[in-house]
């Protein structure tokens, strides 16, 4: 069975219990002040873009576009459920909001995450993907807990 990755609307008590999964989650793993995870009401703006991703119907991972400007966006709510990690989630989701964000004429994308043990699997997959490291972006303030990352889409 393939994981299936649908833009989401963030309606349904199960989706809304993952966004508060993650959120848990980075404010584990992140000292006070270091986390930039949107709840709810930030994944709900008109310029986010939330996709739920689903094996079969098991809710198993998430992730959001956020729209910077006109030619950029910005990687955010990537999250995977425990039971269903190294299963390809992540790749799912990312792959869906790269070409979503290749489809909007985005030039880059962003992104802002935590450093330490529980972020290396995050690091490895945006690496392979093609991210690199980068300076900070936005109203972003770096940290010796969070590093940013960049990947080139083309002109």
């Amino acid at each position: 069975m393939s994981i299936e990755v649908r833009l989401d609307d963030l309606s349904s008590p199960e989706v809304q219990a993952l966004v508060a999964e993650h959120l848990a989650g980075m404010r584990g793993s992140s000292p006070p002040g270091s986390v930039y995870a949107l709840a709810i009401e930030g994944l709900q703006r008109p310029t986010v873009t939330f996709f739920s991703a689903w094996l079969g119907s098991a809710l198993c991972g998430c992730g959001a576009l956020q729209e910077l400007d006109a030619w950029s966006g910005e990687v955010k709510s990537m999250r995977t459920r425990p039971a269903y990690l190294r299963q390809g989630v992540g790749q799912a989701v990312l792959d869906r909001i790269v070409q979503t964000a290749r489809d909007r004429g985005y030039r880059s994308l962003h992104l802002e995450t935590g450093t330490g043990p529980a972020f290396e699997a995050a690091h490895a997959l945006y690496l392979r993907n093609g991210f690199v490291w980068s300076e900070r972006f936005g109203d972003y303030e770096a940290s010796d807990f969070n590093v940013f990352m960049r990947k080139s889409l083309g002109a």
